[in-house]
């Protein structure tokens, strides 16, 4: 990267964000320092995707749990603003360099690949969960989990995000399926008694019901007692993506476009099902929401929702092995022949960067006993600041000091980002201790599984 700062520094005017009097995007400009640079004669072209197929990606990615829709908007609002900025950056190990340097490079990168790694993990075990719900546990649940394993690989392998784009929109469609078999079912089964509204709250429990960080459709019961979401303040992480999904964008100004289909259609969702739902289970509600309906129903809608369980997978083993192909082919901002060619050399290293997420993700999700409150340990490190807190750095990054307090509208973003700063620290801080906590407490009951069981794990 040192010789791009270099060039940088010598055309400081390229750091800007480039418009046309139209407010179009220059993208002359942003070739000169985009990662994949100028890609008219590539063989594999990378930037193909149009508005819509990013927000398909994105919802994709982070409809299963919960949104705080209008921070979530203003964050990725942030980050999409960056990268328009710094046109070479891909991920956050880049951002990160930008940021503190090569240190700064080397934090963010690690973060983002074991966070991914552990998230793919937990589709792993999602996959195992719906495959023994939808059977009745006919089979052991680890040749489940690594027939979700092998499905997730098989479709990481395209080397593009457009090739994943038609996917999206499938899974959009299961889980839609799926979440209207879920309300008719609630319908049919009817109200289950009278609401209780705690039951056994301490603060480990109530701040895990209502944020439990991107575990990913979580499988026990009552979230007041068990520490399972029910209400999630968290836009499923899927910021920690959005470096990798504008860098394969057509036009990188429109990503505004795609953030905003996805925070109204993920929030529409979520209020609905949401309201729903507990309207009708109230303090019997399980997590995920497909368990609420009667055994039939239930067993369904596991089998519509399949893709989107798989496919929000591989976008996110996707864009982790995206992080280390490109470091690997790309030295002082130029990218190998390898990236936008069909070499042995670059379809080996990405079919084997695949290959070993998805072990990975296998072996982690079936050895780790407590692999949930563990994910919620990591998603309190990371994800706590890839969904808030850094958005807050990068806004004063790109706000100069004078301007921040130049106008009320200045002043009010200003304070409203430094909010978000002590908000990711916050959820970082009490979300490790109530993860923490979680295990103590799940050692003490006994209720961890061991290491590669064939134990059912159906919803009951």
């Amino acid at each position: 990267m040192a010789d791009l700062e270099k060039k940088r520094q010598e055309h400081p005017s390229d750091e800007s964000v480039h418009t046309a009097p139209g407010g179009k995007h220059d993208v002359h400009s942003a070739n000169e320092f985009d990662v994949y640079g100028d890609e008219s004669s590539a063989d594999i072209q990378y930037r193909t995707l149009v508005w819509w197929k990013a927000a398909a990606l994105m919802l994709a990615e982070t409809v299963s749990l919960g949104s705080l829709g209008a921070i979530a908007t203003a964050t990725g609002y942030v980050l999409g603003q960056f990268k328009l900025r710094y046109p070479h950056v891909h991920n956050m190990a880049d951002a990160g360099e930008i940021i503190a340097g090569p240190i700064g490079r080397e934090v963010l990168g690690a973060a983002q690949v074991i966070f991914m790694i552990f998230v793919c993990g937990s589709h792993v075990l999602t996959g195992l969960i719906a495959f023994d719900t939808i059977t009745n546990g006919a089979s052991c649940s680890v040749l489940w989990a690594g027939i979700s394993a092998i499905i997730c690989l098989a479709f990481t392998i395209p080397r593009t995000l457009d090739g994943i784009a038609y996917l999206s929109v499938a899974s959009f469609v299961s889980i839609i399926a799926a979440i209207l078999i879920t309300m008719i079912g609630v319908g049919v089964v009817g109200h289950q008694g009278a609401v209780v509204v705690t039951s056994h709250l301490n603060f480990a429990n109530g701040f895990l019901a209502v944020t439990d960080i991107v575990r990913n459709f979580p499988f026990r019961v009552n979230p007041c007692i068990d520490s399972d979401i029910i209400i999630q303040i968290f836009a499923y992480a899927g910021h920690v993506a959005f470096f990798t999904f504008i860098a394969e964008m057509k036009k990188p100004e429109d990503f505004a476009k795609a953030l905003y289909a996805l925070q109204i259609a993920d929030t529409t969702l979520y209020l609905i099902v949401g309201i729903v739902v507990y309207a009708y289970t109230g303090s019997n509600a399980v997590s995920p929401a497909l368990g609420n309906t009667g055994h039939t129903l239930r067993r369904v809608a596991y089998g519509v929702a399949l893709p989107t369980i798989m496919i929000a997978g591989v976008i996110n083993g996707h864009v982790c092995a995206k992080l280390m192909f490109v470091r690997i082919f790309r030295r002082n901002g130029v990218h190998s022949r390898h990236m936008t060619s069909h070499t042995w050399s670059g379809w080996l290293t990405w079919i084997g960067l695949c290959f070993v997420i998805w072990t990975l993700a296998f072996i982690i999700a079936e050895v780790i006993p407590f692999f949930n409150d563990l994910l919620g340990v990591i998603s309190s490190l990371f994800a706590s600041w890839f969904t808030y807190g850094i958005s807050g750095i990068f806004y004063f990054h790109l706000t100069p000091k004078p301007q921040r307090w130049s106008t009320p509208m200045q002043k009010a973003k200003t304070i409203f980002f430094s909010c978000i700063i002590v908000m990711g620290a916050f959820i970082m801080i009490a979300g490790l201790y109530s993860s923490i906590t979680s295990i103590v407490n799940g050692y003490k009951d006994g209720s961890f599984p061991s290491p590669f069981s064939c134990v059912n794990r159906a919803l009951a």
